[in-house]
């Protein structure tokens, strides 16, 4: 058996499947599809049983599964990193490749696991499906969380309320759970007792997350911080490294000013490196844009670049944020530094990325240590810049940390107007909920917006043109039990996958 030779009901499984896990995911986003997007991959497991070599053929249906449903949902990384370097192709490639290996690893060991134990694809599956999706947001300089299957339902925040409990990988593994018992269902659709079970156990898991949902909305108390101002310049990617950085200060000063004089907010939040250079080679910055927030009275989060000397000599530089806090003293300490950044782009990941000086957009960004906490007057605020909204731990360690709401600095203008720039605030839809607190995200050309508590998306700014909105943000008192657990869906179901690859190794063919 070579590497595309499949049965021809395996190829076409493998081709519904990846469309129907396309379609779940935005742009699209349909609700349907959420339910069902897996059951091709569990009748490809069902189907691979047959034949002399079944843990061959499931590896293969795992790579394809998983490399062209990847391919679908992140075409974009190909237009987006176009912007960086003409390999993006190769980046993209390698991506999917690796996410194929690991639907790969997925599939021969749910088959595996299957075959020694007796179990269920219902108790199998589920569990080392979000297993692998935790691996996937854990696999070092390469980590990429990034649409995890629960994060899916966001355009329906009603039903994935019980985050708070869960957090996004336990909704992964209820989706998971749903999408095998439909695919068992119609499989054992002989057995009219078995399969109405089957799908009468999904219908009543809808209902009652759709009732937990309902309730918590009505119950949970929101609170009224103040207005958040947010800034969207709608500077192009070639056309902001093009530019005079001062004249964009400028610009950015002006917005800012009439925004203020007509909405009169609480906060003003600048997008992602709203100018192109560093602070420390534009000395004028800094007082300019604390006499701004002087004149005003309102306090500015200013997303920027920041360099400090490296303790071996050199320097070290970060994609950072700045808070002023509007009283015309200077800005707060330390600036936040961000965490988890971009492969390749921001830091080459594995080796020394001083290797590649000469590349342009070859990353050698330093990591920042755990942000900070900012007190200001419309509350207690941590910071996310651009996809570190997809990691859930930050959100969740902000909120022990006492915050009261989140501010996502972006820059999405590299995606063009691929899916990507719908893909990417999905996110905070699921950190809304898991911790309860609002969230105000300014984006350099769209989309800007705030979400509540209770992960609903209000003032989105559309994608492409220059915006300044204000709008009320909110928090609650509320301390949510995944905030105090953690992701303890996801360690119970990486526990829980060694347990069965133990218990399936213990046992004779």
């Amino acid at each position: 058996m070579t590497l595309v030779s499949l049965p021809r009901r395996d190829w076409l499984l493998v081709a519904a499947g990846s469309v129907l896990v396309a379609l779940a995911y935005p742009p699209f986003h349909l609700l349907v599809p959420s339910f069902v997007a897996l059951v091709p991959a569990v009748w490809l497991l069902a189907a691979g049983e047959s034949g002399p070599r079944p843990l061959r053929r499931h590896v293969l249906q795992g790579f394809w599964f998983g490399l062209s449903s990847n391919a679908l949902v992140l075409y974009w990384m190909v237009v987006a990193l176009w912007h960086f370097t003409p390999l993006s192709a190769l980046g993209y490639a390698a991506t999917i490749a690796i996410l194929g290996l690991w639907m790969a690893v997925l599939f021969g060991l749910t088959g595996w696991v299957g075959r020694r134990t007796g179990l269920s694809l219902l108790v199998t599956f589920p569990v080392l499906w979000t297993a692998v999706e935790w691996a996937i947001g854990h696999q070092g300089d390469i980590r990429f969380p990034w649409l995890g299957l629960g994060t899916s339902l966001t355009r329906f925040p009603v039903l994935v309320q019980i985050a708070d409990v869960v957090g996004a990988r336990g909704v992964t593994y209820l989706l998971a759970l749903a999408n095998t018992a439909l695919a068992l269902a119609w499989l054992r659709r002989g057995d009219r007792r078995r399969m109405a079970r089957l799908a009468g156990a999904v219908a009543l898991g809808v209902l009652a997350a759709l009732a937990y949902g309902l309730v918590r909305q009505r119950t949970i108390e929101l609170e009224r911080l103040g207005r958040v101002a947010l800034i969207q310049p709608n500077v192009g990617f070639d056309e902001k490294w093009r530019a005079d950085a001062d004249s964009l200060l400028t610009e950015l000063l002006r917005l800012s000013d009439q925004t203020v004089s007509r909405t009169q907010p609480d906060l003003v939040v600048w997008p992602e490196a709203a100018m192109p250079g560093y602070f420390l080679n534009h000395p004028d910055w800094d007082p300019r844009i604390r006499a701004a927030a002087a004149r005003t009275g309102v306090p500015l989060v200013v997303g920027g670049l920041d360099a400090r000397p490296a303790k071996g000599g050199g320097w070290e530089y970060f994609n950072a944020a700045f808070v002023y806090p509007g009283t015309g003293a200077a800005r707060l300490d330390p600036p936040y530094h961000k965490n988890y950044l971009v492969p390749i782009v921001e830091r080459v990941p594995f080796v020394n990325p001083r290797w590649f000086g000469d590349l342009r957009w070859f990353g050698g960004a330093a990591r920042g240590e755990p942000g900070a906490v900012y007190a200001l007057p419309i509350g207690r605020l941590g910071i996310l810049i651009c996809y570190e909204s997809a990691f859930e731990n930050l959100s969740r360690r902000y909120r022990r940390l006492g915050a009261d709401f989140l501010v996502n600095l972006t820059n999405d203008a590299w995606y063009g107007r691929t899916s990507a720039a719908y893909q990417h605030p999905a996110h905070l839809v699921m950190r809304a909920i898991e911790t309860r607190m609002g969230i105000a995200r300014a984006g350099n050309d769209g989309i800007s917006e705030l979400v509540d508590p209770l992960g609903r998306e209000h003032l989105k700014t559309p994608k492409g043109a220059a915006a300044a909105e204000a709008g009320d943000l909110y928090t609650t008192r509320t301390r949510t039990l995944y905030v105090m657990l953690g992701d303890w869906v996801g360690t119970l179901a990486v526990a829980a996958s060694l347990v069965l690859v133990a218990g399936a190794a213990a046992r004779k063919p």
